[in-house]
């Protein structure tokens, strides 16, 4: 067995399906396994993947254990020497993942892969590729920006302009596709269950490097990730933009310091002032201009990320009661 495909699952279904047909119809010269974890959205995976894909191991969790933990659990199960951990709302547009395969074992310094994702609309998706967070890079970033200077090395995400389908070396490459050798993942301690959504891949991309390994990009496998399809639901509760930032600040507190995170959450209660003051200059003016409620949402959205950034918010794992905090604790 050369590969194993680790998919967390979370009301994803109908993606699931067209991520797996699309690695069976695409990938060749590579044995691999699928392993996929249900974080206990009981969406009808189970049922779809023992009529369609019998030969899938499939894992149904109780709880909604977050992406690393889930992550962290279905690789106990894993059976290569390669872990390619992939979201469910991803498809193969050619053969990535061979390509992938084939370029993390041409030198051994190699750790990790990623290949080029794009949006649904087959646009590049910037975000895949970046730099590793600071306060400056998130204070600027913005898809505006990226697209005006995408040299800049702020960003990280030149090879994803400039290098064709040359491999790359690069910071960090999203969760949503990342291959690992299976001895440089237990050499870094898995993916860290601190997080539970979100930067747990910039946390994992900056422990293969302190191990002293490279990241590549490798431009010529491509594939669609239409993008926080499984993270969000319905209900207006801005779950991901406080996560994201909730996140983040952890990052910053574990491989900076205390000081640091406060800072960065400092200028997210700047960011979040500033954007608030706009709304409210626009605001009565909003039904000359449309029929929605557009503005009022973003207000909504923004004061919660003020309060968050306040300290009245906390949407850590730790404030879900009843909810394990480890794979071991599953």
């Amino acid at each position: 067995m050369d590969l194993s495909i680790v998919i967390v699952n979370w009301n994803s279904v109908g993606f699931l399906r067209s991520c797996l047909k699309t690695i069976y119809e695409h990938t060749a010269g590579v044995e691999f396994e699928v392993v996929v974890i249900d974080n206990a959205s009981y969406d009808g995976s189970a049922e779809m993947l023992e009529r369609e894909y019998p030969e899938a191991v499939f894992l149904q969790g109780s709880h909604n254990l977050g992406f690393s933990t889930a992550n962290n659990l279905a690789y106990q199960y894993a059976k290569s020497s390669t872990i390619l951990f992939l979201n469910p709302d991803t498809e193969l547009l050619n053969d990535a993942i061979t390509k992938m395969y084939t370029h993390l074992h041409s030198r051994p310094e190699i750790g990790a892969v990623g290949c080029r994702l794009v949006n649904s609309d087959l646009s590049v998706q910037t975000r895949y590729v970046q730099a590793f967070p600071t306060l400056w890079n998130q204070i600027l970033r913005s898809d505006l920006l990226i697209r005006l200077f995408p040299k800049a090395r702020l960003w990280g995400c030149r090879p994803l302009f400039f290098f064709g389908e040359l491999p790359a070396e690069v910071e960090v490459v999203s969760g949503s596709c990342v291959m690992v050798k299976r001895d440089v993942f237990e050499k870094i301690g898995h993916f860290d269950e601190d997080y539970f959504m979100y930067a747990e891949d910039v946390a994992l991309c900056h422990a293969i490097r302190r191990a002293g390994y490279s990241i590549h990009f490798v431009g010529e496998g491509s594939m669609i990730h239409h993008g926080a399809k499984s993270s969000t639901s319905k209900k207006e509760n801005h779950f991901a933009s406080i996560m994201q930032r909730e996140s983040l600040a952890l990052f910053f507190q574990k491989t900076r310091s205390n000081l640091y995170a406060s800072l960065y959450k400092a200028s997210v209660a700047v960011t979040a002032l500033f954007r608030l003051t706009l709304i409210t200059m626009v605001l009565p003016f909003e039904a000359m201009f449309s029929k929605g409620e557009r503005f009022a949402a973003a207000g909504r959205k923004w004061v919660k990320i003020l309060r968050w950034s306040l300290g009245l918010e906390q949407w850590a794992t730790a404030a879900r009661p009843g909810m394990p905090k480890r794979a071991s604790d599953y």
